[in-house]
């Protein structure tokens, strides 16, 4: 398993996530639009309807954020009935019937569900074994949980460059790593994991590079960590903006900046 950061009770913090990290739907949606520049293009709303081919009655989505999974799985699946739940009242905003809770402890009946999913949402967990526990014990039978996350691969330019701007502010050869939310539970990680409650776990892997001629797609990702700007070691905004000035001297001089990705979505059915 990867090491764990020191970040980690950052990444964990109730308060802060159902507050500045997520109160809003805005520095979701500015990590979530940066793949619109991705090639290829991975549909991933369209691939967890997909996986719920074979699913009927009730659905949750715990740790719904904005509600992009809810409203794509309540359109293509309208005989489905979708439950949006989530730590942050403010994110839920205006998605219909959505409810506060934590994966945790979910106010929900033993083995009522058809399907679960837990969408880059589980690093987020403090404690992950209980949350495993808890996506398990509300399946019906023959039931699926569907999880995503990245690997311990993924967009590691934007951490160079992020380690480079700091770097450059502070008069150091590199900075300090900013918060890394996934790095509590990556790719690699995630089956072992899972594999305390789920017997079977298939893996859909999610390759892929971004490529951006222009700066602000990438300015937008970094700046969208703002709730943890205080942890980060070293003056936010001033090393966003540095980020700006590096991205565009690598755009200027060869007409891109490119970021290589690498997400996966795990299909899981618990032991019999």
């Amino acid at each position: 398993m990867t090491t764990q950061p020191t970040h980690d009770h950052l990444v964990t913090d109730r308060s802060l996530l159902s507050t500045k990290a997520y109160g809003t739907g805005q520095h979701l949606a500015a990590r979530q639009s940066l793949y619109q520049w991705q090639t290829p293009s991975h549909d991933l709303p369209g691939i967890v309807v997909g996986e719920l081919a074979d699913v009927r009655g009730v659905v949750a989505d715990v740790g719904c954020g904005n509600g992009k999974f809810v409203s794509r799985v309540r359109d293509d699946r309208p005989d489905l009935n979708v439950l949006p739940m989530d730590v942050s009242y403010g994110i839920l905003g205006a998605i219909p019937g959505a409810v506060v809770a934590d994966v945790q402890q979910l106010p929900i009946a033993d083995g009522s569900l058809g399907a679960v999913l837990a969408l880059h949402m589980l690093y987020h967990v403090e404690d992950q074994a209980q949350a495993v526990r808890e996506l398990g014990r509300v399946l019906a039978p023959g039931g699926i949980a569907i999880v995503s996350t990245n690997s311990q691969a993924d967009k590691r330019e934007l951490e160079h460059l992020w380690r480079q701007a700091a770097g450059d502010v502070l008069g150091v050869q590199e900075g300090p790593a900013r918060v890394q939310l996934s790095a509590r539970f990556t790719l690699e990680d995630a089956p072992a994991i899972l594999g305390t409650v789920f017997g079977e776990i298939r893996t859909i892997p999610l390759p892929g590079v971004i490529e951006v001629t222009e700066a602000e797609p990438v300015v937008a990702h970094l700046a969208s960590y703002e709730a943890w700007a205080d942890k980060m070691g070293v003056p936010f905004r001033e090393t966003i903006e540095r980020a700006r000035e590096r991205l565009d001297e690598v755009i200027r001089a060869e007409g891109v900046f490119r970021v290589t990705c690498l997400g996966g979505i795990l299909v899981c059915r618990p032991h019999r």
